[in-house]
């Protein structure tokens, strides 16, 4: 949106000595109701408290304005927006591409990649290519989305059914669980192998001690042994001179 002067129309709300109006209806730093009050009044209390005058609602009559830090306001709404965009969902359609006659090796591998991609939480687009002859024999094809879809019908469902569509066949699997739930429990997922490590990582540690204590008992009893032999010598020399 543009203004007549060729420039875009501020979107941020109107802070301190922006506010262009006699009057406003002012909340404190607390969200407590002050009431309607003078522009100039509102400024000093923004002073005296050491924060910002606020325009929250620019269309009432007067304006609500409210007592705030603007940056600190600013900073921790870009953080939510920021985390908001981090756990939104986009919805994703896979597509894996397989052969009527298809190797039995090859198909646990595109298997593998469709079980993945509904464990994630992406929707899958099943497409079964057929050439030359093949093209006779849609059964062929019919039958290998029906297998696939039993194979993998814990994790996913048949959002559309198998329709021919030139000289492929097309399919697509539905996960059962939201993107939502499936990043969620990646995450958790990712905590726990990272907790994991950090346990192995103590314990070896701890292991590391132990291994080093029989050493220091051993030099310990090297010493012992050391001032007993000293101790001894004196006494053999003693039963000489006598």
């Amino acid at each position: 949106m543009w203004c007549y002067r060729g420039g875009s129309i501020s979107t941020e709300p109107r802070i301190n000595d922006r506010i262009r109006v006699p009057e406003v209806r002012l909340v404190g730093p607390s969200g407590e109701q002050v009431g309607i009050v003078p522009l100039a009044k509102a400024l000093e209390l923004a002073q005296e408290y050491d924060l910002d005058l606020v325009e929250v609602a620019a269309s009432a009559r007067p304006p609500v304005c409210k007592l705030m830090d603007y940056g600190k306001f600013k900073y921790e709404s870009a953080m939510k927006a920021r985390e908001a965009r981090k756990n939104q969902a986009h919805t994703v359609i896979k597509e894996m591409k397989l052969r009527p006659k298809i190797d039995p090796h090859d198909y646990d591998t595109k298997k593998g990649h469709v079980v993945r991609f509904l464990k994630q939480g992406d929707k899958v687009k099943i497409t079964i290519m057929f050439r030359g002859r093949e093209q006779s024999r849609p059964e062929l094809g019919y039958r290998l989305l029906q297998r696939l879809a039993s194979d993998v019908e814990d994790l996913g469902f048949i959002e559309s059914n198998p329709k021919q569509d030139g000289r492929n066949m097309i399919m697509v699997l539905g996960p059962h669980k939201k993107k939502t739930e499936a990043m969620a429990e990646a995450r958790e997922a990712q905590a726990a192998r990272k907790a994991e490590r950090q346990g192995l990582a103590v314990t070896d540690e701890e292991a590391s001690d132990e291994e080093a204590a029989p050493v220091e008992a051993e030099t310990t009893e090297a010493e012992t042994s050391e001032v007993e032999a000293e101790t001894e010598a004196p006494s053999d020399e003693a039963n000489a001179e006598a």
